[in-house]
């Protein structure tokens, strides 16, 4: 297996693979994605995020896509994981594990005081694993998310 940085061919694959991903969430109608917006925003002239891509033989099997965000109580930057995803047929062979590692070291190498994701709270197995990896909950904060018109009304004031 090799983990390796995505380039601007890969847009199909990382497409493909969020579409999967979406499924396996029982997301598939909030993707709307394409590849058109995935170049530019992983790719532009100001890229938003990165990926990262697991490969066996050549052939995806993972990928993580993350970006950085920036922690004011440690002035330092952190990474923030948007999206993991392993294909089933290759679960359980180490695979999440190692892009987590991967994303881990970069994480060390640039000197972020913290890698950080968040988990639906149904998908009690991925659960499992963060917890095997050390990651633990911040269960003392609630995500709140503006999106839709609602981001739309509070923008145009």
């Amino acid at each position: 297996m090799r983990i390796r940085a995505a380039q601007p061919a890969d847009v199909p694959v990382i497409a493909d693979l969020i579409r999967q991903l979406a499924k396996f969430e029982k997301l598939e109608k909030e993707v709307v994605l394409t590849e058109e917006l995935l170049v530019i925003g992983l790719f532009g002239p100001h890229p938003y995020a990165e990926t990262v891509i697991a490969e066996e033989d050549g052939q995806p099997i993972g990928f993580a896509l993350f970006f950085h965000t920036f922690s004011t109580f440690l002035a330092r930057p952190g990474i923030y994981l948007e999206d993991l995803f392993v294909l089933a047929e290759h679960r359980g062979r180490g695979v999440g594990r190692a892009l987590l590692a991967h994303l881990a070291h970069l994480a060390v190498e640039r000197g972020c005081g913290r890698l950080e994701w968040a988990v639906l709270n149904w998908n009690q197995e991925a659960i499992r694993f963060y917890e095997r990896l050390g990651a633990r909950p911040n269960s003392e904060w609630t995500v709140y998310r503006l999106a839709g018109e609602a981001l739309g009304s509070l923008g145009r004031e």
